[in-house]
């Protein structure tokens, strides 16, 4: 399997993927990968692709947010989505596009990382509940456990604060739960 940056003759096959991943609410994932997609530059953010065979089965992003710190504004990345290919679940493809990715924003001297999702699969990585590390969720619809957060060396003690998401994640309304009966 290689990792690598997304490239523009991807798009089509990582809209399958995330299409493919998410079931029902693929349509809006493919279309919030989309958007996001004309955030990721160099400076602000990272899309990466898992590639077996030539051929796209893993797709990761990472974008710009802020966090509304009281010293100052922080600029931060929230991971998501994260889309592998049903056929090639449990096979480490996600695993390794995340750890790449941390590598790669450790690099760039990105202080944290936000994400929005399950607690046992992101703990794997380092991720802990923001909650109880001094950080308020975005929106009272995100579960307390799936509100975490992973520090990189980047990072120091006074970035506390408000993750404030970009504003594709509230355009396509993909920022927590949505309670179906209220």
């Amino acid at each position: 399997m290689d990792l690598r940056e997304e490239l523009p003759g991807d798009r089509q096959d990582v809209r399958e993927v995330h299409l493919r991943a998410f079931g029902d609410h693929g349509l809006v994932v493919a279309g919030l990968v989309d958007s996001l997609r004309d955030m990721v530059t160099a400076e602000n953010g990272l899309s990466l692709v898992a590639e077996q065979d030539g051929r796209v089965v893993g797709h990761v992003m990472f974008t710009r947010s802020l966090l509304d710190a009281p010293r100052r504004l922080v600029d931060v990345r929230v991971l998501g989505p994260l889309g592998v290919r049903p056929e090639f679940h449990e096979r480490g493809v996600g695993s390794a596009l995340v750890r790449h990715g941390l590598g790669i924003l450790a690099e760039r001297e990105v202080p944290l990382v936000f994400v929005e999702g399950d607690p046992g699969y992101y703990s794997r990585f380092g991720f802990a509940p923001g909650g109880g590390l001094g950080f308020r969720k975005p929106s009272l619809r995100i579960p307390d456990g799936a509100f975490q957060v992973i520090g990189l060396p980047a990072y120091e003690p006074w970035m506390t604060g408000t993750l404030v998401y970009a504003e594709p994640f509230w355009r396509h309304d993909a920022v927590g739960l949505r309670d179906p009966d209220a």
